[in-house]
């Protein structure tokens, strides 16, 4: 208590003192910058919202604005080259194949899809022991490569067959498959150049019909191709022809061959019996 009364009075006074001190007033300066740094930020509210406005009736316009339709060209598509055959076919076979078989859609007219050459070496390449000739296969390749105007591939087996002296990998044989315009020049030449030439020709068979419209042609020379040279020649070799079409039945198939060309055997009209 006595610490308080003694201390009581100075701290009065000291209180006093200091809520007598005036307080310094604030310079012009300093009341200028803070009234420009009020207006500033009272204005950028307003500069903000007037961008903004100004954006979205840009936005508008651009929008009102149609814009014209860009025209674009079709990319130029060449046209395939045709051979002579294909241009007959579709100039005069298929109108005969529609009046004849009475096709309501011309996607029904038979035409063919591919034709697919081989040629079978496996007993000519295998020696003695099961040892293989590659001599052999590489010879057979470039004939049906010169013939078909398109590389051939080796074919191997898949299984081995001890009797046949065959192993598992071992080539076998070469085929292509040609479509398009190597396809129909193939046939052309085929019908025209290669089976006139064949020795005591008397006709194709008229029955090498697989039932589905699809015909298998067997040849027992290569040289009776133009492109073979004989002088080159290590060996007669066979190969299988088969033409592939999109003929429903074997009627269909025949008649479109008949009309490209295919020289079938000659069937004459039955001579009727006289008692």
């Amino acid at each position: 208590m006595a610490e308080n009364e003694a201390t009581g009075p100075e701290g009065a006074e000291q209180e006093t003192a200091a809520k007598a001190v005036p307080k310094k007033r604030a310079s012009r300066k300093t009341i200028t910058a803070t009234s420009s740094r009020a207006k500033a930020g009272a204005k950028k509210p307003a500069a903000a919202k007037a961008k903004k406005s100004d954006a979205k009736s840009a936005d508008a316009k651009k929008a009102s604005v149609k814009k014209a339709p860009v025209t674009r060209s079709a990319p130029a598509v060449e046209a395939r080259p045709k051979s002579r055959l294909e241009q007959m076919y579709l100039n005069e076979i298929k109108a005969t194949l529609e009046r004849d078989f009475g096709y309501k859609n011309p996607m029904e007219i038979p035409k063919p899809t591919k034709i697919v050459l081989n040629i079978g070496v496996g007993s000519e390449s295998i020696q003695g022991m099961g040892r293989q000739n590659l001599d052999v296969v590489q010879k057979a390749q470039e004939d049906l490569t010169q013939i078909a105007g398109q590389h051939a591939v080796i074919t191997k087996s898949k299984k081995s067959i001890a009797n046949f002296k065959l192993r598992d990998g071992m080539p076998v044989g070469v085929t292509v498959t040609l479509r398009g315009l190597k396809m129909w020049q193939f046939l052309d030449r085929l019908v025209n150049a290669a089976l006139p030439r064949v020795r005591d020709f008397h006709g194709v068979s008229r029955n090498s019909f697989d039932g589905r419209g699809n015909y298998a042609l067997g040849l027992r020379e290569q040289i009776i191709f133009p492109e073979i040279d004989y002088n080159r020649v290590d060996r007669m070799r066979g190969l299988q022809v088969n033409i592939i079409t999109s003929a429903r039945n074997d009627e269909e198939a025949r008649r479109l061959l008949e009309l490209l060309g295919m020289p079938f055997v000659h069937v004459e009209d039955a001579v009727p019996v006289t008692a």
